[in-house]
């Protein structure tokens, strides 16, 4: 049988096995979200799904489907209703769990349906307003508010609160709030900025570009949840059988999930008072420190650790852990090395140890396939961007470098030994396979790795502005320590030198 509203009730739950009972079919719209993709599906969807099943939100959520392509059938077929198979690891122990959402009352084509999209602006349980259109949708484009529909996410947006406005003549107590989750920094300060440019080039009243910026609540989120969509077909053939129950928009995730939204008004804790750490969302005056954690603990990690994985013989990251010494190195990484350089006034030595093991939980999941060649992209810029400022600050807390940093640098350093092939494209090697270097500046590198000392071929990168962005003197010190690294790296290989950075741990702060 397929998985629809009228077959809820026969669909029994299991410890792990979550279905929604009957009574989420009556509660109200109180959401609008622009974007079906994965990511919206299975983390704010998932979490307002999870509420309506504790009684909390009680509330519905009407999905916007922004592009043309693909189509709405499946969810009309299916009444909204998805699994999100949740499998991975939490605090050491394996986690396997289908969660039946029903949390999407309709989907509605922007292209077809965009007189639906816009009564929505005049029901007032609707309060809410979630995005997450790529970070390309955050962008201006000189578009008309009055098209059918307009042309780009932000003049899609105003014009359903110019409707709103309209609608409600003005009344304050009807503003919205708008939560993008597009992953770009402070992105609903850009949102806002974009949105009130194109009122001013629709010419709209004084007195809506007042309750624009007075009545409605523009929160900055971050979102982290590593969602591949849709299963292989053995494992989605697995799941409905344990079910029962076809599902044609079946997608997994990671156990892992954070949402975390930014603002201090009262309206907006009001409406998110569900928020706990069990469920992920997370309601703060600040969320820079829920970033800074997420950017150098987890990206950061990633990317010490991709070249030392890959050339060791990884492809993906599930295998690397099931290596001790790779495991260890990366412990010992983020423990004795990364946390020191990270905590400070507003990251407390508890938040990062929390967040690293649940980093680790999150490396060692089983279910997803994770390429470290797929980590590798633009090597060069990641590791300047997400390290540059750890290594700086952990030279100047203790005067010396930090061993296993240099480790991952070196590693990184020897990833980046490539030539250019007659397509014009970058290749490595390693363990006698040929690798491509997806990297804007692999052709620097190329030209480094020509010369015959590692201790030049090191000093010409670490010092190069255009691949690091470090105070020279503290990169003087972190010099010597690359370059032994390198050196073993050289005339050892991968795998011996991390058994060799096993042993000298120990000494690591």
């Amino acid at each position: 049988m397929k998985l629809t509203k009228s077959v809820i009730t026969e669909i029994q739950p299991r410890p792990d096995l979550f279905v929604p009972t009957k009574n989420v079919f009556d509660l109200p719209e109180k959401v609008l979200q622009f974007g079906t993709g994965v990511l919206l599906r299975a983390l704010p969807d998932f979490i307002i799904n999870s509420a309506n099943n504790d009684g909390l939100f009680n509330g519905r959520i009407v999905v916007v489907k922004s592009t043309d392509n693909g189509n709405t059938d499946l969810f009309e077929e299916q009444d909204g209703l998805y699994t999100v198979c949740v499998r991975g690891i939490e605090d050491g122990k394996k986690v396997s769990e289908d969660h039946i959402i029903a949390s999407v009352s309709r989907v509605l084509s922007a292209a077809s349906e965009w007189d639906a999209v816009l009564e929505c602006a005049a029901n007032p349980d609707i309060q809410l307003i979630i995005s997450n259109t790529t970070e390309v949708g955050i962008t201006l484009i000189k578009d008309n508010i009055h098209a059918d529909p307009p042309q780009s996410f932000p003049g899609k947006l105003l014009s359903f609160l110019y409707h709103r406005f309209k609608f409600f003549k003005g009344d304050e107590t009807k503003g919205m709030v708008i939560v993008p989750t597009e992953l770009i920094p402070f992105n609903a300060d850009k949102l806002l900025s974009i949105v009130l440019e194109l009122a001013h080039i629709n010419n709209l009243e004084s007195a809506f570009l007042d309750w624009l910026e007075n009545a409605n609540f523009f929160c900055n989120s971050l979102v982290d949840r590593i969602v591949p969509g849709k299963l292989n077909e053995k494992d989605k053939n697995e799941v409905e059988n344990r079910v029962g129950y076809t599902d044609g928009l079946m997608i997994m995730s990671e156990v892992y999930s954070l949402w975390a939204i930014q603002s201090s008004a009262a309206r907006v804790k009001e409406l998110f008072s569900f928020a706990s750490q069990k469920n992920g969302l997370i309601i703060s005056d600040d969320i820079n420190k829920f970033r800074e954690l997420k950017l150098r603990l987890l990206n950061g990690s990633h990317t010490f650790s991709c070249g030392v994985a890959y050339l060791a013989g990884f492809d993906l990251v599930k295998t690397a852990m099931e290596d001790q010494s790779f495991n260890d190195f990366l412990e010992a990484l983020m423990f004795k090395e990364m946390i020191p350089a990270i905590i400070g006034e507003t990251i407390s030595v508890k938040e990062t140890q929390d967040f690293a093991n649940k980093t680790l939980d999150r490396y060692r999941n089983t279910f997803i396939d994770h390429q470290w060649l797929s980590i590798s992209l633009q090597f060069s810029f990641k590791m300047n961007l997400r390290n540059g400022f750890i290594i700086e600050n952990y030279i100047q807390r203790f005067g010396k470098a930090p061993s296993l940093m240099a480790f991952g640098v070196a590693a990184y350093i020897l990833f980046m030994r490539c030539t250019q092939e007659a397509d014009g494209k970058f290749y490595g090697k390693a363990n006698d396979i040929k690798y491509l270097v997806t990297d804007a500046n692999a052709s620097i590198f190329s030209e480094i790795w020509k010369m015959e000392s590692t201790d030049d071929i090191v000093e010409k990168i670490l010092f190069n502005e255009t691949l690091f962005d470090i105070n020279p003197a503290s990169m003087k010190i972190f010099k010597e320590a690359v370059v032994n690294w390198l050196n073993i790296m050289l005339e050892q290989g991968l795998k011996k030198a991390l058994q060799i950075a096993d042993t000298k741990k120990e000494n690591v702060e």
